[in-house]
């Protein structure tokens, strides 16, 4: 229910005025109004300390509180509440705000306020004014040092009952060094920060030489130099931001490729443009990655801690050039962005768009200014303690009289009276000499006079001398620059460039890897790795002595290979998963390979034999199994990654694996009892994926195959290496013989083949076996190189160690290292891809 109200009656005697205004002048007055308010208290700094008026009130009051550097922490909240109450009566969020920003590094390029707790980061607000701590930085102090000396004007406050100083010393060109930001009605200022040390080498040029011109100056101040480091690419923005107060500079990224993981690449992204922080720029590549507008990204890792600083990791998948993906970075992410400098400042109260000239100006006639008030100010208190010193001395040297005018006068009044009288004292010295203690009355005291007196005449001198003389007032000036710099400066963090140099692009470099021939290779210690030479491989000799090459295959940098495993699996492997080796003569090093646990997964025992191309319009593949079991496999278009492609029965395993090229080629099986059978490819009947295989080689009661394999060319040999069965690899000699493959007739399949091999005694199996073109070199097991003896005949049962080829070793070898390391590519036609 409404309340009801009385209308009081108006007085008798009451007049009614109605003044008619204007609505549009009164709009006009009052926005005026408004936007004084704004451009004057607020939004634009002053060109001669570079602050705002919270900026400068914040400092000024900590420097009243005695916050410097050497006194502990105190609440934020106590500073901004003696801010807020005696002389900015806004809301305490502003405020404080500003006094964070006073803090942050990222920020500003010299920090004033050392604080204590959360700041925030240029993600992040910081925690409330009530938790976080403050006190001032020594450059804090460079700016409010000598304040106290009548060096700047004070002006009342918001209430009229404190003062504050209209503008601070500021022995640091802040304007120029931290830069600002702000919007006000009508304009807005955007200055970059700059390096100090630049700044202060320009202006020290500038009082020597007051007509340089702009170009002397970009000699000492090239460029901004952000807190946030970065790089800035093109210079004719800054230039003209240099010359007439309003330019754009594009602001990138630092940012480096490198290997992230084993198997891929990455961005690493250290210093980002100023203002930006790494949430943003997370968020934007997210969100182009779901809208598919950029490719190639596996993983985005903020790996950003106190200790490494920034550090953002953009994981690229195989197949796409980081190089090119980082371009794409720069274009549509935040990790290059725009600065445009807007340099609007207050000079003599009035809003101007300043040059780099005209700023350095502004602020050395202030400095001019201050270090003359200074003088002044020194000058007069150092000229009236002298004052005083010489009448100090005149009470001295006549202490008994005055001592007796002092005891023969009727009071304070009279004595001071009589003093001034007889001793041609001023009033000032005459009460200095009243109120001075006995114990000054000394003859130590007269020395200590003395000496006063000669140090203040000479202050005296020096001040006078820099009040009159304008060139040694410059030079004061400059030494004090000069001495900042030294102080405060740090080294240039943005690096400068004339331009982004040569952009990658599709036309230099496609952002995905082109799908050209390669090869594809499996070494024998299980690194894999693709190599862009058009040729196979061909002698061994830089390759390590405990690794070869045990299969290449020619494919396409984007295909897919099969992996041969000894349980009988053939598994697709991308061969952009595989790092590439550079193309050093066809002679590849596979110790910068990666290895094939990092690209599949193997069971237990399991191990990889060979390489496949999946080609589906060859003679296919041959296997040879541990029992003897030979079986030929047609390929087949699979839409699976890992299938079997042969019927293995209990304890039997796949020894070898070779890709047929031509489907004559010659099958070989060593048995461990020193039996081998060769036979052509021909005679074998190809199977399917389900197919359990034919009989290849009869294989005795207790013995296995020992190697299966093709045979080519017509120097192939026979290598083989005997030892004895219960003793430990290599902890007993063996034996190494080599024999020509073509002392070995052909037998029909399933058969047991001819000896390759006499056993001496001690000996009753072959450790290792191998047939192929002559090898290069054999090792041991401990990757030592072990030399063998030439190929003879097989026959000759004389035991002449020269003509029955055998050799004593120290060890079983482990490893033979071939020319062409039972590679049926290296035999194939050119044309056999």
């Amino acid at each position: 229910m409404a309340r009801r109200t009385t209308k009081q009656p108006l007085p008798d005697d009451f007049e009614e005025h109605i003044l008619d205004t204007d609505l549009g002048d009164e709009m006009r007055s009052s926005f005026l109004e408004y936007a004084y308010s704004v451009i004057y208290s607020r939004a634009l700094p002053d060109a001669r300390d570079g602050l705002k008026p919270v900026q400068r009130r914040i400092l000024y009051t900590m420097n009243d509180m005695g916050l410097r550097p050497d006194r502990g922490h105190v609440k934020s909240a106590r500073v901004v509440g003696e801010v807020m109450g005696r002389l900015h009566p806004h809301g305490d969020n502003a405020i404080y705000d500003a006094l964070v920003r006073l803090a942050q590094p990222w920020s500003m390029r010299v920090p004033f306020i050392d604080g204590h707790g959360n700041f925030g980061s240029p993600d992040d607000s910081p925690a409330a004014m009530r938790y976080t701590e403050c006190r001032m930085l020594p450059a804090a102090v460079a700016m409010t040092a000598s304040i106290d000396e009548d060096t700047v004007d004070f002006k009342p406050n918001y209430d009229s009952r404190e003062t504050e100083p209209s503008v601070l010393p500021a022995a640091i060109p802040n304007l120029i060094v931290n830069g600002t930001t702000g919007i006000a009605v009508g304009m807005a200022t955007n200055i970059a920060p700059h390096n100090l040390v630049e700044v202060v080498q320009a202006l020290r040029h500038l009082i020597t030489h007051p007509k340089a011109g702009l170009d002397d100056l970009m000699r000492f101040i090239p460029g901004p130099d952000l807190p946030t480091g970065g790089k800035i690419v093109g210079l004719d923005g800054v230039r003209d931001a240099y010359e007439t107060g309003r330019g754009t500079f594009k602001m990138r990224a630092t940012a480096r490729v490198e290997s992230v993981t084993a198997r891929r690449k990455g961005i690493v992204v250290t210093e980002l443009p100023y203002g930006v922080g790494t949430e943003r720029v997370v968020e934007r590549i997210k969100a182009l990655v779901l809208a598919k507008k950029i490719q190639g990204i596996a993983d985005l890792k903020d790996l950003t801690d106190r200790t490494h600083g920034l550090r953002l990791v953009i994981e690229v998948k195989n197949g796409f050039v980081p190089e090119a993906l980082l371009e794409q970075l720069y274009k549509l992410t935040p990790m290059e962005d725009s600065f445009g400098i807007n340099a609007v400042a207050l000079v003599d109260g009035q809003p101007r768009t300043l040059g780099l000239k005209e700023m350095l100006e502004v602020f050395l006639q202030h400095r001019f200014d201050v270090v003359r008030r200074r003088s002044v100010f020194r000058r007069t208190k150092a000229a009236d303690r002298l004052h005083l010193v010489e009448g100090l001395l005149i009470a001295i040297l006549d202490i008994d009289e005055v001592i007796q005018v002092i005891r023969s006068s009727d009071n304070a009044a009279a004595a001071k009276e009589r003093l001034i009288d007889i001793f041609e004292l001023s009033q000032i010295q005459a009460d200095w000499i009243l109120d001075m203690p006995l114990r000054r009355l000394t003859k130590f005291s007269k020395l200590e006079l003395d000496k006063e007196k000669a140090e203040l005449e000479r202050e005296i001198e020096a001040l006078d001398a820099i009040i009159n003389d304008e060139q040694l007032l410059r030079k004061v000036v400059s030494d004090e620059l000069a001495e900042v710099a030294k102080t405060y400066g740090t080294p240039r963090r943005t690096v400068l460039l004339a331009s982004a140099g040569t952009t990658v692009t599709a036309a230099a470099a496609p952002l995905e890897v082109a799908d050209d021939p390669c090869f594809a290779y499996l070494s024998s210690s299980g690194l894999v790795a693709r190599s862009s030479s058009a040729t196979p491989p061909g002698h061994g000799e830089s390759r390590a002595n405990h690794d070869v090459i045990t299969s290449a295959v020619r494919t396409t940098a984007r295909g897919e290979v099969g992996v041969l495993t000894s349980r009988g699996r053939l598994i697709k492997v991308g061969v952009l998963d595989m790092p590439e080796l550079p193309d050093s003569a066809n002679d590849p090093n596979l110790q910068g390979g990666l290895p094939l646990s990092e690209v599949l997964s193997l069971e237990t025992g399991e191990r990889a034999l060979a390489l496949t191309s999946l080609a589906t319009d060859g003679p296919g593949l041959a296997l040879g199994t541990r029992d003897g079991v030979v079986k030929r496999v047609n390929p087949e278009v699979l839409g699976r990654d890992d299938w079997e492609v042969i019927g293995l029965k209990d304890d039997d395993e796949v020894v070898g694996a070779v890709e047929l090229v031509t489907g004559t080629e010659t099958l070989c099986f060593i048995t461990t009892d020193a039996q081998l059978l060769h036979f052509g490819a021909e005679g074998v009947r190809p199977q399917g994926r389900s197919g359990g295989g034919i009989a290849g080689v009869r294989v005795a009661s207790g013995e296995r195959v020992a190697w299966f394999g093709v045979v080519t060319g017509e120097d192939a040999v026979v290598v083989t290496a005997s030892g004895a069965s219960t003793a430990l690899p290599g902890t007993e000699a063996g034996a190494v013989k080599v024999t020509p493959f073509s002392e070995y007739p052909p037998k029909g399949r399933a058969t047991g083949g001819v000896r390759c091999h006499r056993f001496l005694k001690g000996e009753d199996t072959l450790v290792t076996a191998w047939a192929g073109a002559a090898p290069a070199r054999a090792a041991a097991g401990s990757g030592a190189p072990i030399e063998l003896p030439p190929a003879t005949g097989r026959r000759d049962g004389s035991g002449n160690p020269g003509s029955q080829a055998i050799a004593a070793v120290a060890a079983p070898v482990a490893v033979l290292l071939a020319d062409r390391a039972a590679d049926p590519v290296a035999d194939a036609p050119a044309d056999a891809e």
